[in-house]
């Protein structure tokens, strides 16, 4: 069986839901599990709901809460018409008077808790899919619709929850029997606790959702249907010339997501990569674009991407007392985690440490307690650029055309990761874009 995901741009309205019954379809023979996402923008209007009922502004959110209700109706009635059409109004408003009435009540509180917005911010997707199933039994279909909630059990750590997985992938062989010509529909991003209570995932809870049932089902692979032909050797917005990624490993996934590329984190699809299951990007609006293929292994060496980070905060300290001396790191890194402050790149000297953070919350508390153990230089408004690939720094000629192409250009900071595949440079904010769009040009055009 396959898994296949469908984000809120692949959703977002009658056509692009069309658009995803005909990828389903087309792999009925697959025993297809469709995760879908809420429609695009309807998990934004439902915070601003969640913000209004906080204010205790009822009427406000009411106005808005109709609006959406409206929305998913136009849909309906695009495309259903007869029983259907009758079937699925009544289960959009069974849905809406349960949203409707969560809202009131924080309205009334003037409160809205993390628990509260789990319970709110759910109903995107129970909208979205429950207007995918009646659209695919319309079209002739055998579908199921199955509620995510009852498949995956957390913890109560509200807004970003914890699978147990024990429980979950009990749930999950109950809840969901695949069976060759059928489609199955389940919701992204939404699940509960072992007590009942809604929960979400957090970021990326859609992908993370298509993941765990694909590893408790042993599927033959994950699709993530987004709206780009997969993972780009670069941003398309920066660099014209950018181009699809065929085949990429998990850990060259995870470099270029935390620096800044839209790709699948691999955080979310982490039990799909315990289980070795691959995962394929692809784009919804081109499904006959190859796309992208994420797995544990990929053959061949050299650089893949180049992804970028603005907006971020070097740091300096330099101290005599570092040379020769035992200690000192782990007190530099102490004063982070005392401030709960994480550290991106890193690179060391006999007499000093360099190192980029995202979170400048406490930057003025860590640079007091980091003044005591030497001299602190603080650059912000500084760029990381990375670049992504096996085996980059055994590469001498490489090296030298990555430097000479960044010639004009200031580099504050350079570091390689641990894992070999991750050279990255910090600029001043003002570069990065160039140093982007230059290194893609000499090193992945021109090569």
């Amino acid at each position: 069986m396959v898994v296949m995901k469908f984000g809120g741009t692949s959703v977002q309205n009658g056509e692009f839901i069309d658009r995803a019954l005909d990828i389903a379809e087309k792999q009925l023979d697959s025993a297809p599990l469709l995760i879908s996402s809420a429609m695009g923008k309807t998990t934004d209007a439902l915070v601003a709901i969640t913000d209004l009922a906080e204010q205790g502004m009822f009427s406000e959110a009411e106005k808005e809460l109709n609006t959406l209700k409206d929305r998913h109706l136009a849909v309906v009635e695009g495309f259903l018409s007869g029983q259907k059409l009758a079937d699925c109004r009544q289960a959009i408003d069974e849905l809406y008077l349960q949203l409707i009435a969560l809202v009131r009540g924080s309205s009334l509180l003037h409160e809205c808790s993390p628990r509260s917005r789990d319970a709110i911010l759910a109903f995107g997707e129970l909208l979205a899919t429950t207007i995918i199933y009646y659209r695919a039994l319309a079209r002739g279909m055998d579908a199921h619709w199955i509620d995510s909630r009852d498949c995956i059990i957390t913890d109560d750590n509200f807004t970003s929850a914890a699978p147990d997985f024990d429980a979950t992938n009990k749930a999950i062989r109950k809840h969901v029997k695949p069976h060759r010509g059928r489609l199955i529909i389940a919701q992204g991003f939404i699940s509960r606790t072992a007590e009942g209570t809604t929960t979400t995932l957090g970021r990326g809870g859609s992908d993370y959702t298509a993941a765990i049932f694909g590893a408790a089902l042993k599927a033959e692979e994950v699709q993530i249907w987004t709206d780009v032909n997969g993972i780009l050797t670069s941003d398309p917005r920066l660099v014209p010339g950018a181009r699809t990624i065929d085949k990429i490993t998990y850990d060259e996934a995870a470099e270029l997501a935390f620096f800044g590329a839209k790709v699948v984190h691999p955080s979310t699809i982490q039990p799909a990569i315990r289980h070795g299951i691959p995962v394929w990007v692809k784009n919804s609006g081109d499904p006959n674009h190859p796309g992208t293929l994420i797995s544990s292994e990929v053959s061949g060496s050299g650089l893949r991407a180049i992804a970028g980070k603005k907006g971020v905060t070097l740091m300096n300290i330099s101290s005599s007392r570092m040379l020769n001396a035992y200690g000192f790191l782990s007190r530099i890194f102490t004063i982070f985690n005392t401030y709960k402050t994480s550290v991106d790149l890193v690179a060391t000297s006999e007499v000093s440490v360099s190192m980029t953070i995202d979170n400048t919350r406490f930057l003025r508390e860590i640079t007091a307690e980091l003044e005591k153990l030497g001299q602190v230089k603080i650059v912000q408004k500084a760029g990381i650029i990375c670049m992504v690939g096996f085996n980059l720094w055994r590469d001498s000629a490489f090296i030298a055309r990555a430097f000479s192409a960044l010639e004009g250009i200031p580099i504050e900071m350079v570091s390689l990761g641990a894992s070999d595949i991750n050279l990255s440079c910090v600029v001043p904010d003002e570069y990065a874009d160039q140093a982007i769009r230059t290194l893609h040009q000499k090193l992945l055009e021109e090569s």
